[in-house]
């Protein structure tokens, strides 16, 4: 019998995150700081338009390309809150979810042979995505000293003839690392004299603290025309389990991105895409006090790192920190391993990210405090047992 399967795939590594929580949930009593879901519950008032929506028998495919209604207040929302301009008819995209948009625009923009670039750390999906659209990875290794923050430099040495598209993974996961106006404006520049075109993966773009707002590269000269925004709902409105996302950019690539939706998926889900009608209507207020309350977690646990002297950047993006764990000899999956049989406490390693993050873990702060507290007594005693044995 001949092989069944795709040597494509089977080549393709499974997720690190999935394995090492798939082993940490076996584990009883174990605290998990590992998932990059928020602890909230979604808004009742955007749950409430979801079972309303059920109630009055919406319940049909929508739209390939998603509700009207929905599409023209994503692009009410982009321009009220990130500065950027669409028509809800030929720019925008619903998807399930924005890993669906990533996955779809690199399928509609690469050919056999084109070069993806990829900061690394970064999204587990990017370079899994790519290799299944055909295109050649090309992993842009991010430094601690540069706050993980792209560099021309970086993004130059990188280039070659065939480099096609290139990704932007900011506010980051894991690092909660961001881009500022002025370190875009060089990376601009570079995309334009060499011809690239850009996906920006925004899904943590309400995310932003210490007075940093976020800048989406789509907005820069020249940028608007050769940029994929992703964004989506699961992160900034707490509705992962809703699985709802959305692509904007140029006209003759958000159709071919639709062709491919059609045929794969459909649509997305009406329900969530009522839902989330209410959500962009009426949810700004949510928004903002979810990005408060992740911001007093963010203060505790930087301030814990500084008492342990856990050598950590501080991050204004996303719902992460990313301290470094070098000084223990350890690589980042023996680090997390032996937290986790020592303290019951799981947190990713770094390495789960691309070869950049080796040396540091990723800690998710979509926790409770309380959560958050106990957490880092058990890091603190973990790191000090570890101190005493050197």
């Amino acid at each position: 019998m001949r092989n069944p399967l795709s040597q494509t795939i089977v080549n393709i590594k499974p997720s690190g995150i999935r394995r090492f929580f798939d082993i940490a949930a076996e584990r009883k009593d174990t605290i998990s700081l590992g998932v990059g879901e928020p602890d909230f519950d979604t808004p009742w008032h955007v749950r409430d338009e979801g079972i309303y929506s059920l109630e009055k028998g919406k319940t049909f495919y929508t739209s390939n390309a998603g509700l009207m209604e929905l599409r023209e207040e994503i692009c009410r929302y982009l321009t009220r809150r990130m500065d950027l301009s669409y028509d809800p008819k030929t720019e925008i995209l619903v998807t399930v979810g924005g890993s669906e948009a990533i996955d779809i625009a690199l399928r509609a923009m690469v050919d056999p042979g084109d070069e993806v670039l990829i900061p690394q750390p970064s999204y587990v999906s990017y370079e899994p995505c790519a290799v299944l659209a055909g295109a050649k990875p090309v992993i842009i290794e991010l430094k601690n000293e540069n706050e993980f923050r792209l560099t021309p430099e970086q993004l130059l040495s990188a280039i070659t003839d065939k480099s096609k598209i290139l990704i932007m993974p900011y506010p980051n996961n894991p690092t909660g690392a961001i881009m500022e106006k002025e370190d875009l404006l060089e990376i601009v520049r570079i995309c334009v004299e060499k011809d690239l075109f850009v996906l920006s993966d925004e899904i943590y773009a309400e995310l932003t603290f210490g007075g940093k707002k976020h800048v989406s590269i789509a907005t820069l000269p020249g940028m608007r025309e050769r940029t994929i925004v992703i964004n989506g709902f699961s992160k900034s409105y707490a509705m992962t389990g809703w699985r709802l996302g959305y692509a904007c950019g140029p006209k003759e690539i958000l159709q071919q991105m639709t062709k491919i939706h059609q045929f794969a998926i459909m649509c997305a889900p009406t329900t969530s895409q009522y839902a989330a009608i209410e959500a962009l209507k009426n949810g700004d207020a949510d928004v903002d006090g979810m990005r408060e309350s992740y911001n007093q977690r963010r203060n505790f646990l930087m301030h814990s790192f500084r008492e342990m002297q856990l050598p950590c950047f501080e991050p204004f993006g996303a719902f992460y920190v990313f301290p470094c764990i070098r000084e223990f000899g350890m690589t980042s999956e023996e680090f997390a391993f032996a937290l986790l049989d020592a303290q019951k406490l799981a947190v990713v390693p770094g390495s789960a990210f691309g070869q950049g993050g080796e040396g540091f873990v990723r800690i998710s702060y979509a926790y409770s405090l309380k959560k958050l507290e106990t957490a880092m007594t058990r890091i603190a005693a973990f790191i000090e047992t570890l101190r005493n044995k050197a």
